[in-house]
């Protein structure tokens, strides 16, 4: 037991070293612009004056955005879907998956789940002991299941999920402006400094040259390090972007999730309006705060598998012969238009632009068509 703890107590600690390396470098980024550019190289008042306040500006976003990520604790499942003990014990006693299934299956009946494994079996976490909601992962270095996890980023010691995706997107988003606004004000002193005349007297210098003093070496660095670090993150921002555009997280995009129809990568994008707003919500002077506005409550989300209403789906349904859905999987009575309802109310049928419309029609067909297992 003793070396397990301390073994987990040094991991902890490591953990955040990454974390730890980005604030030292932010901390001298500080001092090299601050002190040794604007205080000891710049001459002019009023361009220090105009550089100290938009670099402040963006430092400020930047650093404010960074803590929020780091310090925001990943949003777990509710009660709601952790087993009741009775249903507990007997998942556990069960020895057969099949028996297990049928346990989560009556468990999850009435529960705002419509997705499942590639088996067509209701997910479950076993570590958490809860049916997992839509887009929900169990994270090993977090060891809690996360709502709508996207990654866990060793770079800000947390997973990003639905608590703090906001969060991550805006710290990507200042931490570029940040580099940018540094590598582009610090470049033409970059090429001075770098053209310095090797001589000791800054007195027999040109007069378009800066004196070889130490503050040489914090601009030379500063320039390098905040362009190299615009370009790795000018990367994964965009990355993100298209994620956002499309709905989807970064598991998502490498494993699609399953619905009822199958497996579908697009399966809970709105389009790109919608898919916006439900990151940063909908009063549109609060998106590049870094205060928490997202919509919904990270336990289930809109689905553009359903575009009509729940008694057109209920007649429907009746009226067509039953079909199978590949298994004898029982999933939610509950119609997949009452999920978030708040994104679907201003229109009741959205238009998914690209090749991929006929697509979304002919799967909503199919899928509404389809019998409902009690």
């Amino acid at each position: 037991m003793a070396p397990s703890h301390v073994l987990k107590c040094c991991q902890k600690v490591l953990a955040w070293v990454p974390v730890a390396f980005i604030a030292l470098v932010v901390a001298w980024s500080y001092y090299a612009y601050v002190v040794e550019l604007c205080v000891f190289t710049i001459s002019s008042t009023a361009e220090k004056v105009v550089y100290l306040v938009v670099f402040h500006l963006s430092f400020v976003m930047f650093v404010w955005s960074y803590w929020k990520t780091i310090f925001t604790y990943p949003a777990s499942p509710s009660n709601e879907f952790c087993l009741s003990k009775a249903d507990k014990e007997q998942y556990e006693k069960e020895e057969r998956p099949e028996s297990q299934q049928e346990i989560l299956r009556r468990a999850a009946k009435d529960l705002p789940i419509y997705t499942t494994t590639a088996s067509r079996a209701i997910r479950y976490c076993d570590r958490c002991q809860l049916i997992k909601p839509d887009r929900c992962h169990h994270c090993s270095a977090c060891d809690i299941c996360v709502l709508k996890m996207d990654h866990h980023c060793p770079w800000v010691n947390n997973c990003v999920g639905f608590s703090n995706y906001k969060f991550f997107l805006l710290f990507l988003m200042y931490s570029l402006l940040y580099c940018l606004f540094v590598a582009a004000t610090v470049l033409q002193y970059f090429i001075k400094f770098w053209t310095l005349c090797r001589r000791k007297a800054a007195e027999n210098c040109p007069k378009n040259e800066l004196p070889d003093t130490h503050a040489k070496f914090h601009v030379l660095f500063l320039f390098f390090v905040a362009a190299m670090f615009f370009i790795s993150i000018l990367s994964l921002f965009s990355y993100h972007c298209w994620l956002v555009g499309k709905n989807r997280s970064t598991i998502e995009t490498f494993r699609a999730p399953t619905f009822r129809n199958g497996p579908d990568k697009n399966g809970f994008s709105l389009g790109c309006s919608k898919n916006l707003r439900e990151v940063f919500g909908d009063e549109k002077k609060y998106w590049l705060l870094p205060i928490f506005t997202s919509l919904g409550d990270g336990c289930n989300f809109p689905t553009r598998l359903v575009i009509m209403d729940p008694e057109q789906l209920t007649v429907s349904s009746q009226n067509e012969p039953a079909k199978s859905s590949g298994s004898n999987q029982s999933f939610p009575t509950r119609p997949l238009s009452e999920s978030q309802n708040r994104l679907l109310a201003s229109d009741s049928q959205w238009v998914e632009s690209g090749p991929e419309e006929e697509n979304v029609k002919s799967g909503a067909k199919k899928h509404i068509t389809v019998s409902l297992e009690s």
